[in-house]
């Protein structure tokens, strides 16, 4: 059950950001400028990958949230590997609202800029659920 209520817990708040980030569009700065809440539309995937073919990344986002899914429900089942389990709820957190957002307003809301950053990832607009697919991934394959 606990590993459920993560996996809520990130779409819910994930998704309340984006409907407000899509309500109230205009850029803010935190933290120096370090931080900037700005409203960008992913119609692809990460770094945009992907964005002139928006039916591919959302069947292929749509088949790999299945597939994480079906092994998250299979790991449930297992006894201990915690780290396994939290790994795949943040994984799953993140990959659902993401997910949920190309198939409803086909394009992922991404609201997090860090302009301080080197390079192109400076350039670079993510969401919380892009922070916790990473440390889901990471945390997974250490795991396993």
């Amino acid at each position: 059950m606990f590993y459920l209520i993560i996996i809520a817990a990130i779409f819910g708040a994930d998704c309340a950001i984006k409907d407000y980030r899509e309500k109230h569009k205009e850029q803010k700065s935190y933290l120096n400028d370090n931080v900037r809440m700005m409203t960008y539309h992913n119609e692809g995937a990460f770094l945009n990958a992907g964005e002139r073919k928006p039916v591919v990344v959302k069947i292929l986002s749509v088949l790999l949230t299945l597939l994480i899914t079906v092994f998250f429900c299979l790991t449930l089942t297992m006894h201990g590997n915690r780290a396994l389990k939290t790994g795949l709820s943040f994984l799953l957190g993140g990959a659902f609202c993401n997910t949920y957002d190309r198939l409803r307003r086909h394009y992922v809301v991404d609201y997090l800029n860090f302009p301080k950053l080197p390079g192109r990832l400076k350039n670079v607009v993510y969401n919380i659920s892009d922070f916790f697919i990473l440390i889901g991934t990471l945390l997974s394959v250490i795991a396993i």
